[in-house]
């Protein structure tokens, strides 16, 4: 199984001030959608589990009827009664990157999680502020925990914002903690630029994440990729593009390192030693579905993206 651990809005993308797409979103999600469109269609046996929670309104609806159309299962979705699915507000600048605004409904309870059964080898996508904030981490954390003791492989998107940043002082022990149960973690230039005050991601490796995680993915937008693994590091670059919208890019960077995990086959002890070559075959395929994501104003890879990976 591919499992995704996460939130699901709908996102109203906003462009000069004018309403330009509603679709639904989410960091984990848009990475689900893809891999639903994807994996769904060249392995259709394995499941594509998505764990949330949201309301029980027509925002809901949208969101479950969208997942069971890109294969992506809706079994472990629970949904609150009484209460309304989180909406957010994607203003695009200048540069077509996005700034948000949520609107969440303070009834909602804590996040209890879900049944769900772990194996060896399922690949376990978690990360964004659901992973640290008090109403989501306890479960999340739980989650995690089995899954890893199940023998899947883990990967950790830090994702973590500007406007968190008041926060800090007492999530960056739970985004540590993260990346220790980890074995794969990703973040941005920007994310370890706010968390540690330094977006050098060789400094980051050394002074922190090597002593946290195997493999350190430090994606840096339209310039670069950088691979710290098996004490190697590998640097791979970025085809320049014409953006139309850089929301859903580095969740589209994420499905597409799983997707690559899942076709290349490799175990749990594999992925704890991915030397420079197996990197080559990664990163370039995770570099495409970021790109085709960023060239239309949707979160996800488009439905026949599938044809230009394999």
């Amino acid at each position: 199984m591919i499992i995704g651990i996460g939130e699901t809005v709908l996102d109203i993308v906003f462009k000069c001030g004018q309403p330009k797409s509603a679709v639904p979103g989410g960091s984990t999600f848009n990475a689900m959608v893809s891999l639903g469109r994807t994996v769904g269609k060249v392995r259709p046996e394995i499941p594509i589990v998505m764990v949330t929670q949201m309301g029980d309104d027509q925002v809901a609806d949208i969101v479950t009827s969208f997942m069971r159309e890109n294969n992506v299962s809706t079994e472990a979705v629970k949904r609150v009664e009484g209460t309304q699915s989180t909406v957010s507000m994607a203003m695009l600048d200048e540069n077509n990157d996005a700034h948000y605004e949520f609107f969440r409904d303070s009834k909602v309870p804590p996040f209890e999680g879900c049944e769900i059964d772990f194996h060896p080898g399922d690949l376990v996508l978690f990360g964004s502020f659901f992973a640290i904030n008090k109403g989501t981490r306890e479960a999340t954390k739980a989650l995690i925990a089995k899954a890893k003791a199940a023998g899947a492989i883990i990967y950790y998107d830090i994702n973590f914002r500007k406007s968190h940043l008041l926060d800090l002082p007492v999530t960056k022990a739970f985004i540590e903690e993260n990346c220790s149960m980890s074995d794969i973690v990703r973040g941005s230039s920007e994310d370890i630029g706010y968390i540690y005050g330094s977006s050098d991601a060789d400094l980051v490796y050394s002074e922190h994440m090597s002593k946290l995680c195997g493999t350190f993915i430090c994606t840096k937008g339209a310039d670069s990729t950088e691979v710290f693994s098996a004490g190697k590091k590998s640097v791979f670059g970025v085809e320049k593009i014409e953006t139309v919208s850089t929301i859903g890019a580095g969740d589209n960077f994420n499905a597409g390192i799983l997707f690559g995990l899942m076709m290349e086959g490799f175990s749990k002890e594999k992925v704890s030693h991915l030397e420079a070559e197996d990197w080559e075959k990664l990163v370039p395929r995770a570099t495409k579905f970021s790109a085709n994501v960023c060239q239309s104003m949707f979160n996800y890879v488009d439905p026949d993206f599938i044809d230009n990976v394999l």
